[in-house]
């Protein structure tokens, strides 16, 4: 394979939560697929330097906020191809053919995983669901969900916008739904928030930012309102 990935996650005092991301992709390490993995933090104050020289990541840093820090992760990058994952993420198992295969049919297209949550019931599943049914129809897939982009067409887009909100969702359509393709298996994300704030709630509180943010309402604000602050 001639096209190694780089793997960008951004972190900010994640260093507990991390190791089983970074488990995910020893093998694809070992075996050339992924050239380098970079952490891309935000002022961490948890020993995540630590975590990056014992693991082999690089560490970048930059001024806090995902858009920021994912944005300095990228330009920092050597790889052909990024592949965006969160630190409380674990891709599917076998993320490494689905990804190999991805690079030799579709070499100018981006690609994103399914989502699902490490929690089972009626409202995990809705949740999961509905981001899905976003992602298909709308080609508006989160963060979470694992991006794969050609350096090329990431930086043909843009790149990541330096906001503190929305900046997956603002590259996503950068790209075009016509150039972003689901991808065989889900990642597991973590469902602490929604735990913490209730399914209903957390949920409802991210379709209506996704609404004010096609409306034009501004990152900042949209922030505030996301994290429940006025």
């Amino acid at each position: 394979m001639s096209a190694p990935l780089s793997v960008v996650i951004p972190t900010l005092d994640v260093a507990a939560r991390i190791g089983p991301c970074l488990a995910r992709l020893v093998p694809a390490v070992a075996d050339g697929l992924v050239r380098e993995v970079i952490l891309a933090d935000g002022g961490s104050a948890d020993g995540i330097a630590a975590v990056a020289d014992a693991t082999g990541a690089r560490l970048v840093t930059a001024e806090r906020g995902r858009g920021t820090q994912l944005a300095a992760g990228c330009a920092a990058a050597r790889g052909d191809w990024l592949l965006v994952v969160h630190a409380d993420t674990l891709l599917p198992e076998g993320w490494e053919g689905t990804v190999r295969a991805h690079l030799s049919a579709h070499p100018r297209a981006a690609g994103y995983f399914g989502l699902s949550f490490d929690a089972e019931g009626v409202f995990p599943g809705w949740v999961a669901a509905w981001a899905n049914l976003r992602s298909a129809l709308c080609g508006l897939p989160y963060g979470d969900h694992g991006l794969l982009v050609p350096v090329a067409l990431y930086r043909e887009a843009g790149g990541y916008p330096p906001v503190p909100l929305m900046e997956d969702v603002e590259l996503a359509r950068r790209i075009g739904r016509r150039r972003l393709r689901r991808l065989e298996g889900r990642v597991v994300t973590s469902a602490a928030r929604y735990r913490a704030e209730g399914w209903l709630r957390r949920g409802a509180r991210n379709l209506v930012t996704l609404g004010l943010w096609r409306l034009g309402v501004p990152p900042a604000r949209l922030a505030r309102f996301y994290r429940g602050r006025r």
